[in-house]
């Protein structure tokens, strides 16, 4: 039985397959939309049952709109775990979109969605990051309990500056691309699950954790490149990050993703990302140590549970009678 005193926390993988990686990275083969939904998504719910874990997918809806993966798709709503919308064609620059495009793609995502797993989404999360105030407002218009689209990082330019150099944009491309992964403002976004206001009214915002202090990133695909130098440089990393999070009374919103799960030699075409050297055997190894040692201080649930617990927590201090004046 879990300790009743350990904060909630939550787990998310986002579910971005394989053509995903090959359309961010320009590479035209994107188009016919090859994947390997059929080997990660068994191997991390397996991965998940050994550890009775329930977490949030987020699922594009492109992959959800073909037919050959709605059976897949349909087991993880079948095992229990929430479904979230990543959007429908996959593109990082929702920042650029109108009004009426965005309400376009997330009616295509929440219609696809809903058809594969049998759910309607009521989280969302932006590729890339990618979330403006007309994203916010949309969302709201659509009735979404929570938004999970920023990362509260300085890293963002650099991270930028290294895709470009990796990928095979033209300037057009890159052009599109211009706030991929944020701006140093984005370092100063708050950790904590907070009420986004805007003209439309409010949503709740989860943000991707960064350690505090340092606001620098400790999601899975950070600990897998940090393994494939050293498996001590990441462990210390997870227990710097988890120590700041404590200390600083943070509930992580911890990521996942696919590639986390897939080995150097299951899916050549994503080789550029980093730490796809690593075994599959490795990275196994990787993720397991790090969900357990979130565990020992966190109990780990899926978003809109993480996004219940702070609202109780808001409602308790909010209902809490100030202290007699003496």
């Amino acid at each position: 039985m879990r300790s009743q005193t350990k904060p909630v926390a939550s787990l998310s993988l986002d579910l971005d397959d394989k053509w995903t990686y090959m359309k961010t990275h320009g590479d035209a083969r994107w188009s016919s939309y090859p994947s390997y939904l059929a080997t990660v998504v068994p191997r991390v719910l397996t991965f998940l049952d050994e550890r009775a874990l329930k977490i949030t997918f987020f699922i594009v809806g492109q992959d959800a709109a073909l037919p050959g993966n709605q059976g897949i798709l349909r087991s993880l709503s079948a095992a229990g775990h929430e479904i979230g919308n990543h959007s429908f064609r996959h593109e990082p620059w929702l920042h650029l979109y109108s009004e009426s495009e965005l309400q376009a793609e997330f009616e295509a995502a929440e219609r696809a969605i809903e058809h594969a797993t049998g759910v309607r989404p009521t989280g969302f999360r932006g590729p890339g990051f990618s979330v403006s105030e007309t994203v916010i407002d949309v969302l709201i218009s659509r009735g979404y309990r929570y938004d999970a689209s920023t990362l509260p990082t300085f890293l963002g330019p650099l991270a930028r500056a290294y895709y470009f150099f990796n990928t095979k944009l033209n300037h057009e491309e890159k052009k599109k691309r211009a706030k991929l992964y944020g701006t140093l403002r984005d370092g100063l976004r708050p950790l904590e699950p907070h009420e986004w206001q805007t003209a439309a009214g409010s949503i709740t915002e989860v943000p991707v954790t960064t350690i505090p202090g340092l606001r620098i990133p400790f999601h899975l695909s950070y600990l897998v490149y940090l393994s494939s130098f050293s498996r001590l440089l990441a462990e210390s990393y997870l227990r710097t990050a988890l120590l700041a999070c404590r200390l600083r009374g943070v509930a992580p919103s911890f990521l996942l993703h696919p590639l986390d799960f897939v080995g150097p030699g299951e899916a050549p075409e994503v080789s550029f990302f980093p730490g796809m050297g690593l075994s599959l055997e490795r990275k196994l190894s990787v993720a397991a140590h790090a969900l357990a040692e979130i565990s020992k201080y966190f109990h780990l649930v899926p978003l809109h549970l993480h996004v219940a617990a702070s609202s109780a927590e808001a409602d308790k201090l909010s209902s809490t009678p100030a202290s007699a004046s003496s």
